[in-house]
């Protein structure tokens, strides 16, 4: 069931309720961007991917980082490869790009057939830190335009999506395993296994791993934006 705290149905205000106990602190903020040095190195072809996407829309440096609300800085090093960015820095330089999170990290080629087995599912790294990271393990098919898109959100402890995200769409999710901090805008709640959630995507909203395991969270949305 839900955590609660001072707020019912397990809601955390952001006033400062710590989301794991009363009186405690909520998880430090890690910087958006970690250069390759102090992490682990971003998949090899994001740079290129990044780049690519660039210049096929024929977009500057200071374009792509005026939309994705980062410094011009900050992109060409992940173009370079030299640093790999948070989840939620992803999110924005996909939406900048006018692509998505799959298309930028995906290993291989498009799945073929509308089954994946147990086991050969492909799993991405999309946000890899020294100590921890998220990693997105593919439910769904590419299916070239589809509505909807699936993934199991597998979420080492301490990892998150390091801010904020919205755009347009709508989300579903069930924690299988593990503890989650799901923020909704200004509201917080602490989701343990068994525990779902609805929200429209328009709700600025972000997540970390608050537990000491491993969590994972079966993530739906539609449309396709990771």
């Amino acid at each position: 069931m839900t955590k609660k705290a001072t707020a019912p149905a397990g809601r955390l205000r952001a006033s400062g309720d710590s989301p794991t106990r009363q009186g405690g602190q909520a998880p430090a903020q890690a910087p958006a961007l970690a250069t390759a040095q102090a992490s682990a190195l971003p998949p090899a072809d994001l740079g290129a991917r990044v780049r690519h996407a660039r210049l096929l829309h024929g977009l500057t440096l200071k374009a792509v980082a005026q939309r994705a609300q980062c410094s011009e800085s900050a992109v060409s090093k992940v173009e370079r490869n030299l640093a790999a960015p948070s989840l939620s820095m992803l999110h924005r330089l996909a939406l900048a790009l006018h692509t998505n999170i799959s298309s930028l990290t995906a290993e291989g080629p498009p799945d073929n057939g509308p089954v994946l087995r147990a086991g050969q599912r492909p799993v991405q790294a999309v946000a890899r830190r020294a100590a921890h990271g998220i990693n997105l393990e593919k439910l769904t098919v590419n299916m070239g335009g589809g509505l909807l898109q699936a993934h199991i959100h597998i979420v080492e402890p301490g990892a998150g999506s390091e801010g904020q995200i919205e755009h347009m769409g709508e989300e579903i999710g069930y924690v299988l395993t593990g503890s989650l901090l799901l923020t909704l805008g200004e509201e917080r709640y602490v989701l343990e296994a068994g525990d779902s959630f609805h929200f429209a995507s328009q709700t600025p909203h972000g997540y970390r791993n608050v537990g000491a395991n491993t969590a994972r969270i079966v993530w739906v949305n539609t449309p396709p934006t990771f």
